[in-house]
This record gives structure tokens, C-alpha cells and sequence, in this order.
């Protein structure tokens, strides 16, 4: 197999890479400040940088309107979404943490955007099963723990409409999914890619941003 791109992604040409995306703005930045500071061992669970961009991007380029975000956080990926969703759009947010999401609710806040996310306190599969079981939602974006993605996605697939995106985060691990004992978490995520990827309801591709990013369509 040739290698089609051999670029090796230094701390400087990353630099030049955020430097040539849509900058942050006061408020998102400051929520990537904030978290790295209030809990830097947990920080790398926020979505990469670049990524706040590109799911804002993904957003217009939908016309989603109807938004389900599993995995929140500290709220920088719900935030980027939020921002960029058109008048009476809506961001349901799924995750376990009051501690981490008050992070998120005083930036949502800040940004004006707080009345557009309904934030969800509780087992992500429980909210989406009690979501209406019609396709109606326009995007996902799933960045949760590894050993549920595939529960998710059976549960996101269905009431997704025809043309909707899923995108999730993290689907190389930091490499593990070539490991030959990736442990539990490397190989749940390489589990999902398979069934992502053999899934006739989607078309797929995984992408080698930050830890990886595959993004699916509804056929």
C-alpha cells in the first residue's frame, strides 16, 4: 500500500494549521484556558482545537437545526455547534457530569447561545431512547466512552434523517487500534469502526484529524 501523504504534523506546522483556520473567539478561547487549568489531567478529553471550527463548519455546510452532542464535557465542542446553528435550532447534550458542564453553561451563557442547548444530566443511552424514535435529528457528534459507540450509533442511526451526519471523535485511540491488546477502550473503538464501516444505512470515512475523526452520512 503507497502512502499517498507523508506529512508529519510538527508543533509548528499545527501552529500554521490553527493560524489558517477561523480563529476562536474570546469566550471558547477562554473556556480552552479554563479547562486545561481546572483539570489538566482530564483536559485531553476536550475536542482538539481545531475541531471547534470544523464542527461549526459542518453545522452551515448541514443546515442542521436539530443537533445531539454525546459527551459534553466542559462544553467547548457544544459551544462551537451552538454558535453556528440557525434561529430556534437546538443542541441536546448528553453527559454525566454537573462539575464538568457548569464549565460549559456559564460559556454557553457568555456566548449567548444557552438558550439554544438543552443540556441532559444523565446516562446518554437513557436520553436517547427517550427521544422520539423518528428520523429527526441532523447531526450528532459522539465523543463519549469508547466501549458504548456502538450502542449510540444503533440508537442515533435510526432517528437520524437521510442526508444527517454523525461525527465521531477519537476513532484511532492514539493508535491502539492496530495494537494486537489495545486494552478494552482501543478495542471498543476499533469494534465501532468495523461496524461503522460495514453499516449499508451509511456512507462513512474515517478521517487522520487529531485522534481521529470519521464522519458519517445517512444514505
Amino acid at each position: 500500500m503507497t502512502k499517498g501523504n507523508s506529512t508529519k504534523i510538527t508543533d509548528d506546522l499545527y501552529a500554521y494549521v490553527l493560524a489558517h483556520n477561523p480563529p476562536l473567539d474570546a469566550v471558547q478561547r477562554g473556556l480552552v484556558v479554563t479547562t486545561r487549568e481546572k483539570f489538566p489531567e482530564s483536559a485531553g478529553m476536550q475536542s482538539a482545537e481545531e475541531q471547534g471550527p470544523l464542527l461549526a463548519f459542518l453545522v452551515r455546510l448541514t443546515g442542521a437545526r436539530h443537533i445531539v452532542e454525546v459527551g459534553t464535557f466542559t462544553g467547548f465542542s457544544a459551544l462551537s455547534m451552538a454558535q453556528a446553528l440557525p434561529e430556534g435550532g437546538r443542541l441536546i447534550a448528553c453527559d454525566v457530569s454537573r462539575e464538568w458542564t457548569d464549565y460549559g453553561r456559564e460559556a454557553w451563557e457568555a456566548a449567548g447561545v444557552a438558550d439554544r442547548i438543552d443540556l441532559r444530566i444523565a446516562p446518554a443511552l437513557e436520553t436517547l431512547r427517550a427521544m422520539p424514535t423518528e428520523p429527526h435529528v441532523d447531526m450528532a457528534y459522539v465523543d463519549a466512552d469508547k466501549e458504548s459507540q456502538i450502542l449510540y450509533w444503533e440508537e442515533l442511526v435510526p432517528r437520524l434523517r437521510p442526508g444527517g451526519l454523525i461525527v465521531t471523535d477519537n476513532t484511532l485511540f492514539h493508535g491502539s487500534v492496530l495494537d494486537t491488546s489495545p486494552g478494552s477502550r482501543g478495542a471498543s473503538v476499533h469494534a465501532f469502526n468495523e461496524h461503522a464501516a460495514a453499516d449499508t444505512r451509511m456512507e462513512s470515512v474515517l478521517l487522520g484529524i487529531s485522534d481521529g475523526l470519521t464522519l458519517s452520512r445517512k444514505r
